[in-house]
């Protein structure tokens, strides 16, 4: 029996058929069959098409999956102190991670040398600059459904959030709307998998008009593009991970990383923090974790803490504006900051959802959606890495939350280390 093709192989073979195509239609002189029929219409069609279905389900699912993350928080409540720092240090962490991105971004400059002003098909509309009293004034919907109707994401967000949280205080009286609103969400995440059924063609006519309009230019900034990210993803693991663990919990990081490197194994080969939740709950229990805060800082975490995804989102942000030749102030930073932190508790585990969620940053900036083309190109590859950074970051979280409330067995973390030096004395 032949095997089926996985949507990721299906997705690189759309990239590779599209890049060369679109060589090969930047060498075919201009006239109707290449302006006309061929970029103005099939690929026009294919490629703007798919973009409008991403855009189509920006706002429903946003709305509807935030509602559920914020209802099902009523352990947040219970738990009381361990609910109130577990929410703090995945807010805190995301928060740094998109600024870092931000800032590496700014950095490296991947999109700089690229020109892609010319084949957006958008309108752009960046925001003035405001004051940090009107950004904040701004995430307050005065009228939530002409939010929705203008995809005003912040205010979307705010709104969600409220509904939410407000489903989990009511608990049964409310939990009618719970249940419809979880249906609801089934629905919006069947419809990202039938999108993302026509997403290798959407890639195809996206790519193959990057390169029959810029040609080879696209490599290089894509190439600059992936090093960021996998740079602001090193970063944030070895570093900002690692610097917390140590500073807020005095632990050494030697039993820490050599127990997550089997979790990273698994992460890094499924792309998936859920497939690998089993696995790490049992790892940080080996490593001295009481179930009760185990059994809760990292299911949550696998469902709100998404700090390589932001990564993602700050840099494509930078990169995009880059090949499109616009310019982002401290208004659109901040934007971007709030949006990829907030939005993080409502992203949900499941293929082409990252990109919906980053067509929803880009909106909520004025930012040409197009340029998901190029970032879905290299997305799968740089999949395995974030999710890994995903999953570190709730390791990390558990290891400070049940150091600082007395639920870490010291003995147990320091176990397989003091064994080593036994045997070796």
């Amino acid at each position: 029996m032949k095997k089926k093709l996985s949507l990721t192989s299906k997705i690189f073979i759309g990239i590779l058929l599209g890049a060369l195509f679109g060589i090969a239609l930047k060498w075919l002189p201009s006239g109707t069959l290449k302006d006309s029929i061929l970029l103005g219409g099939i690929i026009k069609i294919m490629g703007t098409g798919f973009i409008n279905a991403i855009k189509m389900l920006v706002v429903p699912l946003v709305f509807v999956s935030l509602v559920c993350g914020a209802s099902s928080m009523g352990d947040v409540k219970k738990l009381g102190r361990i609910g109130i720092k577990t929410m703090c240090f995945y807010l805190v962490t995301t928060a740094i991670a998109i600024t870092l991105a931000l800032g590496i971004g700014k950095l490296i400059n991947p999109g700089l040398g690229l020109d892609m002003s010319s084949i957006v098909t958008t309108e752009t509309v960046i925001a003035e600059n405001k004051s940090l009293v009107d950004i904040i004034l701004g995430i307050i919907p005065s009228n939530p459904i002409q939010a929705m109707a203008s995809g005003e994401m912040l205010q979307i967000i705010a709104f969600a959030l409220l509904v939410g949280v407000s489903i989990s205080i009511l608990g049964k009286k409310a939990e009618p709307v719970k249940i419809l609103f979880e249906s609801l969400n089934e629905v919006c995440m069947k419809m990202v998998g039938i999108i993302m059924l026509v997403a290798p063609y959407g890639v195809f006519a996206l790519i193959a008009n990057t390169f029959a309009t810029v040609g080879f230019d696209a490599i290089w900034s894509l190439i600059k593009y992936m090093f960021a990210v996998l740079l602001a993803l090193g970063i944030q693991g070895f570093i900002v991970y690692s610097g917390m663990v140590k500073s807020l919990s005095g632990l050494k990081l030697k039993p820490f990383l050599k127990k997550f490197a089997n979790v990273a194994g698994v992460t890094f080969s499924t792309s998936s923090s859920s497939a690998a939740l089993p696995l790490t709950i049992e790892s940080m229990e080996e490593l001295g974790v009481h179930n009760s805060v185990a059994s809760f800082t990292l299911p949550l975490g696998a469902t709100i803490n998404m700090d390589g995804t932001a990564i993602m989102q700050g840099v494509a942000c930078i990169f995009i504006a880059q090949i499109y030749g616009i310019d982002l102030g401290i208004t659109q930073f901040l934007t971007i900051i709030l949006t990829a932190t907030l939005a993080s508790v409502g992203t949900a585990g499941v293929p082409g959802v990252g990109m919906i969620t980053l067509s929803m940053v880009l909106t909520s900036v004025g930012l040409p959606l197009e340029g998901i083309g190029l970032i879905m190109g290299v997305d799968r590859l740089l999949d395995m890495t974030r999710t890994t950074v995903n999953v570190m970051g709730d390791c990390a979280c558990t290891l400070v939350v049940s150091k600082s409330e007395g639920e870490l067995d010291l003995d147990m973390y320091y176990s397989k280390e003091e064994n080593n030096i036994a045997k070796n004395a």
